[in-house]
């Protein structure tokens, strides 16, 4: 039987209707979705640790997986004892930041007011406007924090069981994979499966590897311009980087805002660091280290953030990018769908280029 074949305009209908609905699920099933892909992706990461145990050590399969737990629960411990470690000094030097905070605007009010005329009983009513409004939110405010610590408590509970469950079925869902699918598709499905693991943990490992980078410029910066927590700001600058463009600039903010508390003078050049740190790090650094394989073009890199964070919140910000560099696998390997791992990528190949000629006739003219 052949296989049916549809005009444009019906595959194209059928592709979006396809993505409403996997959206609507995805937007319904947040609570177990996240969690289950995230677990799948750091499965993947601790999968050659688990092989190991088992076939060097001959633990057992749930043994493998337990241990494959611990090891990672030993890092994200680690994390959090150091930023508890920082920020504790951080609370400790609080009040001293809060007086040299409101020395720091006076100075400014001083400023706005010899600048723009706008007198200090102005400049209070607008600070007393913002803060009425501030109070009067509190509510929501403290029930939003309420939710969200909710809701991260059970990401992680449910993150722990589905890292467990998948590390101790590994086999036998790889293996309905394969089956799944008709035998003579068996190979071709293989190296998909098999190029996805190979790519993630890739792209895993250099995220490590980027945040370490980062976190040591970022530090080094800090520290050169005497900037107090450089050492906390600069790993937290590391860790939001993971979220393009949206982490660099949310960790230049709290850079900027620390070092306008303690003086002020130096903000205008940590504002010029941490631009010449993402140029560093988008250039150079995110090339080599995390590879052009996994590379999403900047505006689907953009929209699936936007997206993951309208559908998965935070969570769906940092799930966004493995989440697109699957699909492109998946479509470079599926001749109906080749076009659209283009589309993800970052431009035609050279062997797209041969296939389609461009002339002086079209849009277009490429000079060889």
């Amino acid at each position: 039987m052949k296989d049916l074949k549809l005009p444009f305009l019906q595959k194209l209908a059928l592709a979006l209707i396809s993505i409403v609905i996997l959206g609507y699920i995805a937007v319904i099933g947040k609570t177990i979705l996240s969690p289950l892909f995230f677990a799948f992706i750091m499965s993947l990461l601790f999968v050659p640790f688990a092989n190991f145990l088992e076939r060097y050590l001959r633990f057992s399969r749930a043994v493998s997986s337990l241990f494959s737990l611990l090891l990672m629960a030993a890092m994200m411990a680690g994390i959090i004892y150091f930023f508890t470690v920082q920020l504790s000094d951080f609370v400790n030097d609080f009040p001293q930041l809060q007086r040299q905070f409101t020395k720091t605007l006076h100075s400014l009010q001083l400023w706005i007011s010899h600048t723009f005329n706008v007198n200090f009983a102005m400049q209070m009513d607008y600070l007393n406007q913002g803060l009425d409004k501030l109070v009067n939110s509190s509510g929501a405010i403290i029930g939003f924090t309420f939710s969200m610590f909710t809701s991260t408590g059970a990401f992680v509970v449910f993150s722990i069981l589905f890292f467990i469950f998948i590390l101790n079925y590994r086999r036998t869902f790889y293996s309905f994979i394969i089956s799944v699918f008709e035998e003579k598709h068996s190979a071709k499905v293989q190296e998909i499966v098999s190029e996805i693991q190979r790519i993630i943990k890739q792209y895993i490992i250099g995220l490590f590897i980027q945040i370490i980078i980062v976190s040591i410029l970022t530090s080094v910066l800090l520290t050169l311009l005497h900037v107090k927590y450089a050492l906390l700001l600069g790993v937290l600058t590391g860790l939001l980087n993971v979220i393009p463009y949206i982490g660099i600039i949310f960790s230049c903010l709290i850079a900027c805002l620390i070092s306008f508390a303690t003086g002020g003078d130096k903000t205008l050049f940590v504002l010029v660091g941490y631009v010449a740190i993402h140029a560093v790090d988008a250039n150079i650094t995110l090339p080599l280290v995390v590879g052009s394989k996994v590379k999403i073009n900047a505006f689907f890199t953009f929209l699936g953030l936007l997206v993951g964070e309208a559908v998965w919140g935070i969570s769906g910000m940092f799930l966004s990018i493995p989440f697109l560099a699957i699909l492109k696998i998946i479509f470079e390997r599926i001749d109906g769908l080749k076009p659209w791992g283009q589309l993800l990528g970052e431009g035609n190949t050279g062997r797209a280029r041969k296939k389609y000629k461009i002339t002086k006739n079209i849009i277009l003219e490429e000079k060889e």
